[in-house]
């Protein structure tokens, strides 16, 4: 079995075989994206419209769609996955080039040539109208724009990654908390861009203005910066309130993807990664959770706070814990296999779900039928559709893998 070096000279430690249990966690990811939440979220709404008390159906609704401000629901995980698989999965890339005799200045043009690509594949994907679409808060560019500064932290010690990571989070922290905020309180003072009365008062009570949706730094930051592109009309605010700024902590949730990447790598036993695994994943749930209680800093995943980045960075080590434990501690895969066919195809999947949502249900329709999405009621419409629809991008992802096509930046 061979081993590889870093340019200090450093054992980077023998080739490992393949983490399977981060194709899997990568392909329920991209299923829940590409099967649009599986339409749960809008089937929920329509019951919920029959039926306002029913806790079951207010429960779906919450954790298939974004919280409006405040919180967590399993919808508000899939961004926090994308950015921690890319570090776990740069311990391994990387390594393996360097295995394969690539030099540190050939890895690193390759780092910012994928920042690149993905910085401008994400603007391309959500330039859906007659101009391009010049935002950066897309799950896409916001990788590329940390790619490489989380490509200068690979191979570094635990110990400068940790630092690094901390300084990130606590500058965020001191960006925010340090702006004056220009918001509705909830009691007086004048509603920002996207921002109605009503809405700040059942979303913003009591919470500082420095961390107001479209009144916080990172607002101030984009009213100037997004201005300077040539942009269609000129940028006033962004409706779900997030922040091109979002890069800066979410490069430490790449970061912390890459730590755990290396303790997969590292030669520790199964059992020590899974227990550590796993109480890095509650002491990131503890401390975002304190965090937001004690009012520090709240947790807000639109403008990814300080308490976010480490919250739900606890809930991505749990979940790749439960995945590891069960794929590659126990050898349980056979279940797996649907979500390892996506997972090894994440990028064409995405490119499905941006582009062609909306002619492959026409197409569907012609082909089965104008009602093929109603055989169950028009309350079950949403859902119906979704999972047809991603039901033939995982037909296509499946051909894909069974020919060994590939798709890679």
């Amino acid at each position: 079995m061979s081993t590889s070096t870093s340019e200090s000279g450093k054992k980077t430690g023998p080739a490992k075989e393949r983490l399977q249990s981060l194709d899997a966690y990568r392909g329920l990811i991209m299923i829940s994206l590409a099967f649009g939440g599986f339409g749960l979220a809008k089937t929920a709404a329509l019951q919920l419209s029959q039926s306002p008390e029913s806790t079951f159906w207010s429960v779906i609704k919450y954790q298939f769609s974004h919280v409006q401000w405040v919180g967590c629901g399993y919808w508000d995980m899939i961004q926090p996955s994308f950015m921690f698989m890319v570090g776990v999965s740069m311990a391994y890339s990387y390594v393996k080039r360097k295995r394969e005799g690539s030099s540190y200045a050939r890895m690193l043009g390759h780092a910012a040539w994928r920042s690149l690509v993905l910085i401008f594949l994400g603007i391309f994907l959500t330039s859906h109208g007659p101009s391009t679409n010049w935002s950066l808060m897309n799950v896409l560019t916001q990788m590329g724009l940390g790619y490489t500064f989380l490509f200068l932290l690979w191979g570094r010690s635990f110990r400068t990654q940790a630092i690094t990571a901390a300084v990130i989070l606590a500058g965020t922290w001191l960006l925010y908390a340090g702006y004056p905020g220009t918001g509705f309180d909830g009691k007086s003072g004048t509603p920002q861009a996207g921002v109605t009365p009503d809405w700040a008062a059942k979303n913003l009570e009591g919470m500082g203005a420095s961390w107001h949706k479209n009144a916080n730094a990172g607002h101030a930051i984009d009213t100037w910066l997004l201005n300077k592109l040539p942009q269609k009309k000129p940028f006033v605010s962004n409706g779900g309130g997030y922040q091109t700024i979002n890069f800066i902590p979410s490069l430490a949730t790449m970061l912390f993807g890459l730590m755990c990447g290396e303790l997969f790598r590292s030669d520790r036993s199964q059992k020590k990664k899974l227990i550590i695994l796993v109480a890095a994943g509650a002491g990131g749930l503890v401390i975002g959770q304190l965090l937001h209680l004690t009012g520090i800093c709240p947790l807000v995943k639109r403008i990814w706070t300080p308490s976010w980045a480490l919250f739900s960075t606890g809930w991505c080590c749990l979940i790749l814990a439960a995945l590891y434990g069960v794929i590659d501690v126990l050898k349980i895969r056979r279940w797996a296999f649907p979500l390892t066919v996506v997972g090894m195809n994440s990028i064409a999947i995405y490119s499905m779900d941006m582009m062609m949502k909306s002619w492959t249900a026409k197409t569907l329709k012609i082909h089965l039928g104008q009602d093929i999405f109603l055989f169950a009621g028009k309350t079950y419409e949403p859902m119906i559709q979704a999972n047809l629809i991603g039901l033939v991008f995982w037909l296509i992802c499946y051909w894909m893998y069974r020919h060994k096509i590939f798709l890679r930046i």
